[in-house]
């Protein structure tokens, strides 16, 4: 079937084999975390054991993109009122998602299901999710008024979505700050649950004496997020070389070899980039959905397979838990031994 569908293999029998002997590592406490780790606890506990940790994570991830889909579609350009139930609904999905990405991994432990897979795919769904949250969350304040901030907006999440792993690439660890991810999405979720409540209208109010918007709020924690979390990453990167145990960003840093530069998911870019070079020759927007279509294909290729290498080299499911062994199987087990 891999081979009709044309789905790669991304990784070779040294990767998959270091892969095997990857155990995932992770130091430090985020400020809301102890709090929100009785909610966390007490949600993994209503969850039925035969669940599997990734359709967890990927129901999860689905809501969060959907709900923000719906809010783009409200506002296309940043500009435009939102309604509020489309805000209150990617608040939801926003907060659904980050409940189930948090117990996602308890899951996997109370059904001894855990594995590299896990942890890669929690990965990926957490980039794609970093995404769509800081577009739902410009479109919630309007800040298509403001393109520069917009644009800011658009590539620091990117940007420090990179850092963090790049962070595990140098040191084998990932480090959780003071501040960090589960603050930044409740945060996200209480400002998609005020516009909803007040209108997008709200953040343009001007502050009486300040003479600045009440958007600048928010911006004003993201800059500031941002420096403090580059201050902690680049602190480790800058002084741990290339990594105590050789390792590299993400699934390179799990199967602690090189990222390769050259790759099909940069041809959707390349597409965008020599349309702007070449001053619009062909219309923007053909340009942009053929783009959009290559890259969402490459995406998912590129996922799928690298998934199904995993899982069959693992000899496991991607989204079932197998049933565990009774009393009397082990035990047979035991004698034919």
């Amino acid at each position: 079937m891999a081979g009709v569908l044309c789905l790669p293999e991304p990784l070779t029998a040294l990767q998959l084999k270091r892969l095997e002997e990857h155990k995932y590592s992770a130091a430090g406490r985020s400020l809301l975390e102890p709090f929100m780790q009785v909610y966390w606890n007490w949600l993994v506990e209503k969850v039925p054991l035969w669940l599997a940790p990734n359709t967890i994570t990927l129901v999860g991830l689905v809501m969060n993109v959907i709900t923000t889909l719906i809010v783009v579609y409200y506002c296309p350009t940043a500009t435009e009122e939102a309604p509020s139930w489309a805000l209150l609904l990617c608040g939801m999905g926003l907060f659904v998602y980050q409940s189930l990405d948090a117990i996602d991994g308890k899951q996997a432990r109370r059904t001894n299901s855990s594995s590299p897979l896990g942890e890669l795919f929690d990965h990926g769904c957490d980039s794609i999710s970093i995404v769509f949250v800081g577009v739902g969350t410009i479109a919630a304040v309007r800040l298509g008024t403001m393109p520069g901030w917009m644009f800011y907006c658009c590539f620091v999440g990117m940007f420090m979505f990179f850092c963090a792993q790049w962070q595990t690439y140098v040191c084998g660890t990932l480090k959780f700050g003071l501040i960090d991810v589960t603050e930044l999405q409740l945060s996200v979720t209480a400002v998609f649950f005020l516009t909803a409540i007040f209108g997008t209208s709200f953040w343009d109010y001007e502050i009486p004496m300040a003479g600045f918007q009440l958007k600048f709020i928010p911006l004003t924690g993201i800059v500031l997020g941002t420096f403090y979390s580059c201050s902690n990453y680049f602190r480790v990167i800058l002084s741990g070389g290339v990594g105590k145990n050789g390792s590299t960003v993400a699934l390179a840093h799990m199967t602690k070899s090189e990222l390769y530069l050259q790759d099909s998911a940069f041809i959707g870019p390349g597409l965008l980039f020599l349309d702007q070079y070449f001053n619009s020759f062909i219309d923007e927007y053909i340009v942009l959905w053929l783009a959009f279509a290559i890259s969402l294909f490459e995406l998912l290729r590129y996922c799928i397979g690298l998934c199904l290498q995993i899982a069959t080299n693992l000899r496991i499911s991607v989204f079932r838990i197998p049933p565990m062994p009774s009393a009397e199987q082990v035990q047979n087990q035991k004698h034919s031994d």
